[in-house]
């Protein structure tokens, strides 16, 4: 067989998705939108810095549509990644390594993230009087 009809690397469509696929794949993307919505929390700071006036507009775009899908976002990157970590830190103890405990333990971390998120937000909606 010529070298050339062969593929290079194992690619994605030959796969099945696992948990254990997707739970390292959201882990490392939950990384980069937390290391992005720092820059919004730097913003924020600074904004504070400079002033009332300043501060309220940084405010009034937060408090946007587009502000707050962008905060939920984060939110939830915070919670998946907190708890994807938490997972990892439990792995490295060496339990959690059957496949079942594995793959559980990677489902729990998913929708404990979006029920954590959930939280928060009913919290912050609490807080404003808007629930």
């Amino acid at each position: 067989m010529p070298q050339a009809a062969r593929p290079k690397s194992p690619h994605l469509q030959i796969y099945r998705w696992q948990i254990q696929m997707v739970s390292s794949i959201l882990h490392r993307a939950a990384g980069v939108a937390l290391a992005g919505g720092t820059v919004l929390l730097v913003c924020l700071l600074v904004a504070l810095a400079g002033g009332p006036e300043v501060y309220a507009k940084v405010q009034r775009c937060c408090a946007s549509m587009p502000g707050q899908l962008l905060l939920l976002g984060w939110t939830w990157s915070l919670a998946y990644h907190l708890l994807n970590g938490l997972r990892h830190l439990l792995e490295d103890t060496a339990a959690g390594f059957e496949i079942r405990t594995f793959v559980m333990t990677g489902w729990v971390a998913v929708l404990g993230s979006f029920v954590l998120t959930a939280l928060v937000w009913i919290c912050v909606l609490l807080q404003r009087g808007g629930l």
